[in-house]
């Protein structure tokens, strides 16, 4: 079960991982669009902006849920370096459930947001707002999978990388 588990947090990874790349890449196309139809063709686009803005947000989600797979998760650093034995245990339990918690929170939160904002468009676009702020439910989903799997089989590149 636990390697099951963990083949199919790896693939929602990398999955998430490449959305955010993507994505990157495809806010990078919009924003050389903008500036090269305002101050080049002298007729800027209406709508790449607000584009912009929401697939960062899109981005931003997907990207968290491999930084939390990779062991930057909300601690203190300093406790899980000091710790040992049971403690460690503990500190680790008690990271993975603070994580749990907030992750819970922009879940719960998301979804409220979400089926407020169902009927509101973009003033731009002819697109639902739910579109946009889907990213925040979608990518705490994705998030406590990414945190469950980090303590199954910690990889705390984060930790040691840092100085």
């Amino acid at each position: 079960m636990k390697s099951l588990f963990l083949r199919l947090d790896r693939a929602l990874t990398g999955l998430c991982l490449t959305l955010a790349c993507l994505l990157l890449a495809l806010i990078s196309c919009l924003g050389l669009w903008q500036v090269t139809s305002r101050f080049v063709l002298s007729q800027p686009s209406t709508w790449t902006e607000e584009a912009m803005r929401r697939l960062l947000i899109w981005m931003v989600m997907l990207g968290v849920v491999a930084a939390l797979r990779h062991g930057a998760l909300v601690s203190v650093d300093l406790m899980l370096r000091l710790s040992r034995g049971a403690w460690h245990h503990a500190v680790r339990w008690i990271i993975t459930l603070v994580n749990l918690g907030f992750l819970g929170v922009i879940l719960w939160f998301g979804i409220d947001l979400v089926t407020r904002v169902r009927f509101q468009t973009f003033a731009s676009m002819e697109l639902s707002m739910a579109w946009a702020y889907a990213a925040l439910p979608v990518g705490a989903a994705l998030g406590v999978v990414a945190v469950i799997a980090h303590h199954l089989d910690p990889k705390n590149e984060e930790l040691a990388t840092a100085q």
